[in-house]
C-alpha cells in the first residue's frame, strides 16, 4: 500500500488550505482554498503543483474562502471530478465563490483603470483569477453527502464526514483505506469549532485514526469564556452610541455575521443596548442567512428551541439586509449611530472598505473586529495599531477606536483542540499540525508532544510525506 501526503497550502500559515492524499495512484485533494495573507497572495496565481486533470476527487471540509476559493481555478485548468461535501457546504460555497469571482472581476477592472491613471504596473496580473463562468462550471461537480454516512470515493477508499462545529455544514473528514487486507485511516480536522457556540452543534469526536492533520489557528492560546462576548458587544455599542459614532463590524458572511445577529437580538431582547438601526450590508451574508433558514436540521438544541417557538435571530425590528450598491452607499448618509456589519471579515475586499473609509478617521466611531485577522491583511494591520492604513488607493489615519472581541472565534483553542484529540482511543502513528501561523503551529505541536508523547510534525509548504 502506497500512501503519500503533500502539504500544498495552510502549511505554517492560515489560509490557502490544500492537502493532497495519494493512495496507490488515486489522487484526492482535501480542500482547495484561496490564500488571503498579503505575502502569500501570489501563490493564488501560480500553476498548481500537479495537472488539475490528475485529481480524482476533492473532499471539501467547509465553505470558507480559504478552503474552497480556488476550486473554480482548478476546474478552469482541467479538473472534472466530483467535489464531495455536505449539502449546506455546497449551497454556501456556491454563494461564496460567486462573490469572490465578482469581486475579482471588479477589482481587476478598478486596478487596471487606476494603474493606467498612475502610469504604473502592480505586482499581480490585472485580470481576474477566475470568473463567474468558472464558478458556474464548478457547481455541477458537487456531490452532497450526509454526516456519519461513509462514501465510496474510489476502490478501497471511503470517506466519512462528521460534524466539525465550525460553521454551518462544516465537516471533519475521516478517510479509511483498505488494500490487500491492510487498512489505514487519515483524519482531516478541517477547522474545528468550539463547544457550546450558538446556532451550530458541537464538534463530533472521532476515536480512531492512524494519521491526523489538525488545525492550529489558535494553537498557542486559550480563549476567554463565552459569557464575556455579549457584555463586550454591549459595552462597545453603548459607548459608541454615547460618543455619537457608528459601530463598524468587519464580518465573515458565513457564521460570524449570523452569530452577530444572534447576539444583537439577545441584547435587544434584554434591553441591554439601545434599539439602533442594524445593517447587514452584504448580499452574500443575506443569501447565506437564507441557507441557515433552510437547514434547521443542523441547529443545536438552543437554536432549535428558538425556531420551534417561532423566533429567529435573523429577523428583528431595526434590521436591514441591504442588497444593492445604492442601498449600501445610503447608509453613509444616515445621521446618528448605526451598527454596520459588512464583509470581508479581514477587510481584504468588499463593502467593508467603503465603510472603513467613511468611519476610520472619526474618533467617535468604533471598528469592532469579531474574527481572526491573518498576517498581512488590512484587518491585521488595523488591529496591530498602525496609525495610518491604505484603503482603496488612499492613506487614512486611524482615529476610530479599534476593538477586537476574541471570544467570538469559531476555532477551537489549544485546550479545546487537545480535548478533541483526546477522544482517540489509539496512539496515532503521526500528527501533522497545519492551518496556523508558524509560531502557533509549532507551539501547538510542542503542546501535543508534552501532553501525549505522540509523534508530531509541523510540515512546511510543499512537503511530501510517505505514510507507512
Amino acid at each position: 500500500m502506497q500512501i503519500k501526503l503533500r502539504f500544498l497550502g495552510a502549511a505554517q500559515n492560515v489560509t490557502g488550505s490544500r492537502h493532497m492524499l495519494e493512495v496507490n495512484g488515486t489522487r484526492l485533494l482535501v480542500d482547495c482554498g484561496l490564500y488571503q495573507e498579503r505575502q502569500f497572495k501570489g501563490r493564488n496565481w501560480e500553476p498548481f503543483d500537479f495537472p488539475a486533470s490528475s485529481i480524482d476527487a476533492v473532499l471539501l471540509t467547509h465553505a470558507h474562502l480559504d478552503h474552497c476559493g480556488l476550486l473554480p481555478k482548478l476546474v478552469k485548468e482541467g479538473f472534472a471530478g466530483p467535489v464531495y461535501c455536505t449539502a449546506a457546504t455546497a449551497e454556501i460555497a456556491r454563494i461564496i465563490m460567486l462573490d469572490s469571482a465578482r469581486l475579482q472581476e471588479e477589482d481587476a477592472e478598478f486596478k487596471r483603470k487606476r494603474h493606467e491613471r498612475e502610469g504604473r504596473k502592480g505586482p499581480y496580473p490585472v485580470v481576474p483569477l477566475y470568473t463567474t463562468a468558472d464558478v458556474e462550471a464548478t457547481e455541477p461537480l458537487f456531490r452532497k453527502v450526509r454526516y456519519k454516512t461513509p462514501v465510496q470515493i474510489a476502490d478501497g477508499i471511503q470517506a466519512t464526514f462528521c460534524e466539525a462545529g465550525h460553521v454551518l455544514g462544516s465537516a471533519i473528514i475521516h478517510v479509511c483505506i483498505e488494500k490487500n487486507g491492510e487498512s489505514r485511516s487519515v483524519l482531516f480536522s478541517g477547522d474545528v469549532g468550539r463547544p457550546d457556540r450558538p446556532i451550530v452543534r458541537d464538534p463530533a469526536e472521532v476515536d480512531e485514526a492512524d494519521y491526523i492533520l489538525v488545525e492550529s489557528t489558535y494553537g498557542d492560546r486559550v480563549h476567554r469564556g463565552h459569557g464575556d462576548i455579549k457584555a463586550e458587544i454591549a459595552e462597545v455599542i453603548n459607548a459608541t452610541k454615547a460618543a455619537g459614532g457608528n459601530i463598524v463590524v468587519p464580518s465573515f458572511a458565513l457564521e460570524r455575521s449570523q452569530d452577530m445577529l444572534y447576539y444583537i437580538n439577545e441584547l435587544l431582547a434584554e434591553d441591554a443596548i439601545p434599539h439602533l438601526m442594524v445593517f447587514l450590508d452584504s448580499p452574500m451574508a443575506g443569501a447565506i442567512t437564507k441557507v441557515f433558514k433552510r437547514h434547521r436540521e443542523l441547529f443545536d438544541d438552543e437554536m432549535t428551541e428558538w425556531v420551534r417557538n417561532g423566533q429567529s435571530p435573523f429577523t428583528f425590528e431595526g434590521l436591514h439586509i441591504t442588497q444593492t450598491a445604492a442601498e449600501s452607499k445610503a447608509i453613509n448618509h444616515i445621521r446618528g449611530t448605526a451598527i454596520i456589519i459588512a464583509g470581508s471579515g479581514m477587510c481584504t475586499g468588499g463593502r467593508i472598505k467603503h465603510h472603513l473609509v467613511n468611519n476610520i478617521e472619526r474618533p467617535e466611531s468604533t471598528i469592532m473586529f469579531v474574527g481572526y485577522q491573518a498576517v498581512g491583511t488590512l484587518g491585521r494591520r488595523i488591529v496591530n495599531g498602525e496609525k495610518e492604513v491604505r484603503i482603496l488607493g488612499r492613506n487614512h489615519p486611524v482615529n476610530a477606536k479599534v476593538v477586537q472581541i476574541h471570544g467570538f472565534s469559531a476555532h477551537a483553542d489549544k485546550d479545546e483542540l487537545l480535548r478533541w484529540l483526546g477522544a482517540l482511543k489509539n496512539h496515532p502513528k503521526k500528527v501533522f499540525v497545519v492551518h496556523g501561523e508558524a509560531e502557533s503551529a509549532k507551539s501547538f505541536a510542542a503542546y501535543i508532544r508534552e501532553k501525549t508523547g505522540w509523534d508530531v510534525m509541523v510540515p512546511e509548504y510543499k512537503d511530501e510525506v510517505a505514510l507507512d
